[in-house]
């Protein structure tokens, strides 16, 4: 992450980290393990204590199964964060099924967006 970075982007890219390993429902500890960093270290990520690496920030999106873009809180446009949180915040979806969802999803829409793009509309 950038130098410059403030003390809130880095509360928040945390708190981004923390709710989507939750979603995810994976601990900690396995998300840590799967990205090659230490338990702590991924703690005090989430705590905002510390700012990742632009290498750390993708390997534990990997193990999210998410984008970096997603972590830092770049969000797909207003219409399809919607239909994410609904997914996202389904009970009825394990967490397989929210991420295979969302996948599915963004991939249709980016389909779209580059056809219409094509014809020179949005």
């Amino acid at each position: 992450m950038k130098a410059e970075q403030s003390a809130d982007d880095q509360l928040r890219l945390g708190e981004i980290i923390r709710r989507q390993r939750e979603l995810a429902e994976l601990s900690m500890r396995q998300v840590a393990a799967m990205a090659g960093i230490s338990n702590p270290y991924l703690s005090q990520i989430e705590r905002g204590l510390r700012a990742p690496s632009e290498e750390v920030l993708r390997a534990i999106a990997e193990s999210l199964n998410v984008s970096a873009d997603v972590l830092r809180g770049n969000e797909p446009s207003n219409g399809s964060v919607e239909v994410i949180e609904a997914i996202q915040s389904d009970p009825d979806l394990t967490a397989s099924q929210r991420r295979s969802l969302i996948e599915a999803y963004e991939a249709l829409r980016q389909v779209t967006v580059k056809r219409r793009r094509g014809r020179g509309t949005r």
